[in-house]
């Protein structure tokens, strides 16, 4: 993890352009008033939205087993059954 960054709430108010880009490229930052640490500007997480063949493929050799008799009776029991098609004419 990079070092954070102590800055004041001046600094912050004054260059916060500089200071966001430098967020959004992964730098933290501990945020002071009067001396005293207040807050912490850390970048967000980004969620990975592609997981490689080969992870997904050792991820599922270590998964539970999955009975799918028992599946199907806890979705159809939590499930709400609808006869009526509100967009049926």
């Amino acid at each position: 993890m990079a070092a954070q960054h102590e800055i004041t709430q001046r600094d912050l108010r004054s260059r916060s352009k500089e200071i966001m880009d430098a967020v959004q490229g992964g730098q933290s930052f501990t945020v002071t008033r009067d001396g005293h640490q207040i807050g912490e500007l850390i970048p967000l997480r980004r969620r990975r939205r592609f997981v490689p063949r080969g992870e997904f493929a050792a991820m599922s050799r270590t998964a539970p087993g999955i009975s799918l008799d028992a599946f199907r009776t806890d979705q159809s029991a939590t499930a709400e059954q609808e006869t009526d098609d509100p967009y049926a004419r």
